[in-house]
């Protein structure tokens, strides 16, 4: 194996150059713009931040697209990028500008640096993200938008302790905030001087951000060490070498590592699972790599863990694969047209549809009603209890597909929930101090849509899938968060699930601050109290009052619950 030192400059060239290549077994561009952030802030302070290992090779090794347009090489071999590709990828698309192209949509990654940035190390504890974190549902419905001004200047007070963020409007329309993209593209020191207020030599800021500025063009000169992989290896053993190096340090997911060993055994097969997720796509509905993965390998093996998933034989995979593509098409469209549930984000864990797919290919896809109504009763239950989102999920998952594949029925799948939770209905004390993350949500939303609940503007159903962003389905603070605060509640009741309705973006905008005492009169002047009844709102004006939001709260986790239930008994009884 050789090395060699090599700058950020050269790397981005050689990846915007096509000289480095994505070899089958890489995982698709999963960073997130905060990681970005982070790692330009360690390159700035001239931080380790690991190395780079490629293949270099002439074989005819299976590649797959990478996340920023390249350019072509004339040269022959190629350089096969095996570790080290969600670096490259985010420099190449921040210092060009650039965006990333994720399963078919191209999002720019905008960061700002702060000329003004304090002295010395960084001031705020980099956020660990957990491997294994339960999915929570919070980008289903999104949150209310920008209710609470107090709240965002504690925002922007903590974020000028920053030396890199992910750009806004508010901040990249402050004079010491600048795109990196600019610094690293044609802006001169003089247009970017200008715009921060420095007007000559003699300003006291004029050293400072030219040192700034300076050290952040350094960035290209940042070296890395590459380790270069020879020719001599076979595709089988670089697949087994990408594997044990994404074992340790920073982990890869158990699906990724998986996968890096299924693609060198069948090539080409990332092309099916793109194809699948671009149909999925169609339908509203964005499924993860890995997902489609454990649901191929349940399929080919009866059990959902990976840990052998790189000696299952290609024609197991590949008959699994067939299967999971027919299973996961009937689970979506169960879930849209059985379940009412417009896309994964309104699933505790998409995991759920694993046994969706499983039960529906078991039996043929010919479901008697009883079997229909069951498992719409257990999709439900296992949503609401958050079934696959606390706790092992491969090991939960597996007791349920070991009831399935031994000819058990959704009731079976009940039992575990009743031993874990002892009872299967809601009731008014599970609502309590319960978020917008909790596993709740889901079905206090499709509660409400089934009750026929609309926006109080438009009048349009809610949907997730509405058209035009001002008409995107947000959850609303009833009482709105920063009047709550004023009267002096705590942060757990105020976000609590029974103070939340759901209407449009832009009505949710127009209410924004005011208190339920001034809007509420005039959403019933327009559409009526039935506006209200239908999201189980008080028509009490006793009620309305900030005094008494706590009994405004019992009142609602009652009718709530109740409602709930219902809605669960509905699907139970079809």
């Amino acid at each position: 194996m050789g090395k060699q030192d090599i700058s950020v400059d050269e790397l981005v060239g050689m990846y915007r150059r096509e000289e480095l290549q994505l070899p089958q077994i890489q995982r698709q561009y999963v960073w997130r713009a905060p990681k970005v952030r982070d790692l330009l802030d360690s390159l700035y302070r001239q931080y380790p931040t690991g190395s780079i290992l490629v293949w270099e090779t002439d074989q005819p090794v299976p590649t797959r697209e990478s996340a920023i347009e390249q350019g072509h090489t004339a040269f022959g071999g190629q350089k096969l990028l095996l570790d080290g590709q969600q670096r490259i990828t985010s420099l190449a698309a921040v210092m060009s500008g650039k965006p990333v192209k994720v399963r078919g949509r191209k999002n720019p990654i905008d960061i700002l640096f702060n000329l003004d940035h304090p002295d010395g190390p960084p001031t705020e504890i980099t956020e660990v993200e957990e491997d294994d974190a339960p999915v929570a549902v919070d980008d289903g419905p999104s949150g209310d938008d920008g209710e609470d001004e107090d709240e965002e200047e504690d925002i922007q007070e903590r974020l000028s302790r920053r030396t890199f963020v992910v750009s806004s409007r508010a901040l990249a329309k402050q004079p010491n905030w600048v795109s990196v993209t600019r610094v690293f593209g044609d802006a001169t020191d003089a247009e970017l001087l200008k715009r921060a207020g420095v007007t000559g030599f003699d300003d006291p800021r004029y050293p400072k951000y030219m040192d700034r500025l300076n050290r952040l063009r350094a960035i290209r000169t940042y070296p890395y060490v590459m380790h270069v992989l020879g020719r001599d290896l076979a595709y089988e053993e670089i697949a087994e070498i990408f594997v044990r190096v994404n074992s340790l340090g920073v982990k890869l997911r158990s699906s990724d590592l998986a996968l890096a060993q299924i693609t060198s055994r069948w090539r080409n097969f990332m092309d099916l699972v793109e194809g699948f997720q671009e149909e999925c796509e169609k339908r509203w509905f964005t499924l993860d790599t890995g997902l489609l993965v454990r649901t191929m390998v349940v399929f080919a093996s009866k059990q959902s863990k990976f840990q052998r998933a790189g000696s299952i034989p290609v024609a197991d995979l590949e008959a699994g694969w067939d299967q999971a593509v027919k299973g996961l098409a009937f689970a979506i469209n169960f879930l849209q047209h059985n379940a009412d549930i417009d896309d994964e984000t309104l699933l505790s864990a998409p995991t759920l549809m694993i046994p969706l797919a499983v039960f529906s290919r078991l039996k043929g896809e010919k479901l008697s009603k009883a079997e229909e109504r069951g498992l719409l009763y257990w999709l439900h239950v296992a949503n609401l209890r958050g079934r696959y989102s606390r706790g092992s999920t491969e090991t939960l998952l597996n007791e349920d597909l070991t009831t399935l594949f031994r000819g058990g029925s959704p009731e079976d799948l009940l039992q575990p929930i009743v031993r874990t939770f002892g009872r299967l209905d809601v009731q008014p004390s599970d609502l309590q101090g319960r978020p917008a993350r909790s596993s709740l949500f889901p079905l206090s939303y499709l509660t409400l849509k089934a009750r026929g609940a609309k926006d109080w503007e438009t009048g349009v159903a809610l949907a997730l899938g509405q058209v035009g962003r001002q008409h995107l389905i947000q959850y609303h603070h009833i009482f709105p968060k920063a009047v709550l605060r004023e009267a002096g509640y705590e942060q757990g009741e105020i976000n609590e699930i029974a103070n939340l309705a759901f209407i449009a973006g832009r009505t949710n905008q127009k209410i924004g601050r005011k208190p339920p005492e001034v809007y509420f009169p005039q959403v019933i002047d327009s559409r009526g109290p039935e506006a209200f009844e239908a999201q189980l709102i008080p028509l009490d004006r006793e009620l309305w009052k900030v005094e008494n939001y706590r009994e405004f709260l019992t009142w609602r986790r009652g009718r709530l619950a109740e409602a709930i239930n219902s809605h669960l008994e509905r699907a139970k009884r079809g």
